[in-house]
C-alpha cells in the first residue's frame, strides 16, 4: 500500500474499532463506571495502572480495585485512614500487590491535596508552553511529583519515564482516555486542557508488531524511540488525532490476528 492507501485502511479500521462494542472488551470500561470526574481519572488511572497481561483479568482486577475502595475512588483517595488501606494488602495483579495499591493511593491524594489534581498536574508543562506536541515529558514530570512522598522503591516501576526511553504504554492510553474528545463513547475527552494533538499512540507488543508489518515502524524494540518513530508516521495521518490510530492498530493485532 502506498501512503494514501495505508491511510484510508488504517482510517477504515479506526471506525470499525472505535465504538460502543469496544468498551466490554476493554479496560477503558472501568471510568465510564462513574460520572463525577475525579472518580472517572481515579478509576481510569488505576486501572491503566495495571493494563497489561490477560485482558480479562485485567478487567476483573480493575472492578476489584474498585470494591475496594467502596466504589467511590475519588472520596477513598481523601478520606481513607490507615485501616482502610489495610483492605488493600490482600490485592494483587501480577508484579503490583497490596503495598503498591497503598502508595498509590497516598500519591494520589498527595496530588489532589496539594497539586490540584490529576489534570492539573499532567497540564503542567502544557499550560507554560514547555511542551505542547507532545506529552512525553509531562509524563515525567508526573512522575516526579508522585513520587515526592514517602514510598517504596519496588513502587515506582508501576510507573514509566519516557525521559529514560520507555515507551509508556499504559500511560499514554491513560491520556488516550483522558483528552480523546471525538464524541465516539470510548475515550471519555474529560480533560479539556491538553490537545489531543499531543497525544501518543499506545505502543505495546500487539500495536508494535503491527506497525512494523505496515511499515510504519522500524525499531525492532518496543521503546521510547519507536514510539517517537511512530508518532511521526501517526501524525502524518492526522496531527489533529494522531492516537486514533490505537484503534486500528490494536484492533488488527487482537481481534484480527493480522
Amino acid at each position: 500500500m502506498n501512503p494514501s492507501e495505508l491511510k484510508d485502511f488504517l482510517d477504515e479500521k479506526v471506525i470499525q474499532y472505535n465504538n460502543l462494542d469496544f468498551i466490554d472488551s476493554d479496560p477503558v470500561q472501568i471510568p465510564h463506571l462513574f460520572s463525577i470526574k475525579e472518580d472517572i481519572e481515579i478509576a481510569g488511572f488505576l486501572s491503566a495502572t495495571i493494563a497489561w497481561g490477560n485482558r480479562k483479568m485485567i478487567i476483573k482486577n480493575s472492578h476489584r480495585m474498585m470494591d475496594l475502595m467502596g466504589n467511590a475512588p475519588y472520596d477513598f483517595v481523601m478520606s481513607h485512614t490507615e485501616n482502610d488501606l489495610q483492605r488493600l494488602e490482600t490485592f494483587v495483579h501480577r508484579t503490583f500487590n497490596g503495598q503498591d495499591f497503598a502508595s498509590f493511593i497516598r500519591s494520589l491524594k498527595h496530588i489532589y491535596k496539594n497539586h490540584g489534581g490529576l489534570e492539573t498536574v499532567f497540564t503542567q508543562d502544557q499550560s507554560q508552553g514547555i511542551e505542547t506536541t507532545s506529552t512525553q515529558r509531562s509524563i515525567h514530570e508526573f512522575k516526579k511529583i508522585f513520587f515526592e512522598i514517602p514510598h517504596q522503591y519496588r513502587t515506582q516501576k508501576h510507573i514509566s519515564d519516557p525521559l529514560n526511553n520507555s515507551a509508556a504504554k499504559r500511560i499514554n492510553m491513560y491520556l488516550r482516555w483522558m483528552i480523546r474528545q471525538d464524541n465516539k463513547g470510548v475515550d471519555l475527552g474529560i480533560w479539556k486542557s491538553i490537545s489531543p494533538a499531543a497525544l501518543s499512540c499506545p505502543l505495546d507488543v500487539h500495536s508494535g508488531n503491527i506497525a512494523r508489518k505496515l511499515g510504519l515502524l522500524t525499531r525492532k524494540q518496543n521503546d521510547g524511540k519507536a514510539l517517537a518513530e511512530l508518532d511521526l508516521q501517526l501524525r502524518e495521518f492526522d496531527a489533529n488525532d494522531p492516537a486514533k490510530y490505537d484503534f486500528a492498530l490494536f484492533g488488527l493485532g487482537v481481534f484480527e490476528g493480522f
